[in-house]
């Protein structure tokens, strides 16, 4: 950002008028005692449209006189804003947006009137009428290119509609504000290319608006209605539409789940006073065991088997116990080599 330097020519002084020192009033009570300088844009701004645009020294220091502040700390907020013009300018000053979106679509015409009708840059007109200056986007580009003149967007410009426009508020005439080429807010330039049903297919009727002023289904003809649109309508009245006979029996259907939690439960088991039915080592509302796979405790029907009756040290995994043929080796008594009367023998 460039540096922002007050005008070298000052009025000698400045104050509110009583209207607007009323209103000055208004905003400072908004704020909590102590925090008045919060109100020091919205003071910028009033003396701004006081002073035929602009923010002169003695209105800064009259501002910071009202608000209890530092001279300089009502200069930095005006010099670092610029919405707060720090120089005389015309009695329609006018925004050049001159970012990607206005100039790809003709900013560089509309710059050239300017500077033709105008004059360069930050210079006034010599008959007061305009000023002008080149600003960062001002989101408009669905209607570019475009100004802002004082508090007003003009759009959709052309080389020959923004000459007729100047010309108008160089009489005094009335203007259009919003898009010179007719076009309704943002839509489409050629018309409407979907909506059409609301709308009209040519982007002129708003059809929507004529059923909020009827309000009345009834009046709507075969082929306005839309079939789907109708039946999607009526199928979420009918589901937000209460049921108290379900949510009766929804209810009582949780009542006797937790009653069957507190006595007997899932597993067969009662549960303890002030506590749950759920087993030992099992996942929360499921009745399966952490340390076993998911369905190994599981019988045919589905339900839960009650849990291991065993303590966690004996559920650990422990070695596989000797079979007896193992116990007695392969040759030993009773061992398949050793034959029927090994027994006897060693008796």
């Amino acid at each position: 950002m460039t540096v922002r330097r007050l005008a070298e020519i000052q009025p000698d002084s400045f104050d509110f008028t009583p209207e607007n020192r009323a209103w000055v009033d208004r905003q400072i009570r908004k704020y909590p005692e102590g925090r008045q300088a919060s109100a020091v844009m919205a003071l910028l701004r009033r003396a701004q449209q006081q002073n035929e645009g602009w923010v002169s020294k003695p209105a800064i220091e009259r501002i910071a006189d009202i608000l209890g502040m530092p001279y300089i700390r009502v200069l930095e907020v005006a010099t670092f804003y610029t919405m707060y013009n720090l120089k005389p300018v015309g009695k329609h000053f006018i925004q050049f947006c001159g970012t990607t979106p206005c100039v790809l679509r003709g900013a560089n015409d509309i710059k050239a009137v300017l500077e033709r009708r105008v004059g360069p840059m930050d210079g006034i007109s010599a008959d007061g009428n305009f000023s002008w200056l080149e600003v960062e986007c001002l989101g408009a580009c669905c209607n570019a290119p475009m100004v802002q003149i004082n508090d007003d967007y003009y759009e959709d410009l052309t080389p020959e509609n923004f000459d007729k426009l100047l010309d108008d508020l160089a009489a005094g005439r009335p203007v259009q504000r919003g898009s010179q080429t007719g076009r309704r807010t943002s839509e489409p330039a050629g018309g409407l290319t979907s909506l059409t049903t609301w709308y009209g297919a040519d982007g002129t009727e708003d059809r929507f608006a004529t059923l909020h002023e009827q309000d009345n289904e009834a009046v709507l003809t075969a082929a306005d209605r839309d079939p789907a649109l109708t039946d999607a309508l009526e199928a979420r009245d009918t589901q937000s539409e209460p049921n108290h006979g379900r949510a009766a029996a929804e209810k009582a259907g949780q009542d006797r789940t937790q009653a069957d939690m507190g006595h007997g439960g899932l597993d067969g088991q009662h549960a303890p006073a002030g506590g749950n039915a759920r087993p030992e080592g099992s996942v929360a509302d499921t009745g399966t065991r952490t340390d076993d796979p998911v369905g190994t405790n599981q019988i045919e029907s589905g339900a839960v088997h009650a849990s291991d009756p065993a303590s966690d040290s004996d559920r650990q995994e422990q070695p596989p116990k000797p079979s007896a043929e193992a116990d007695r080796g392969e040759t030993g008594p009773g061992s398949p080599k050793a034959g029927p009367d090994a027994a006897d023998k060693t008796a």
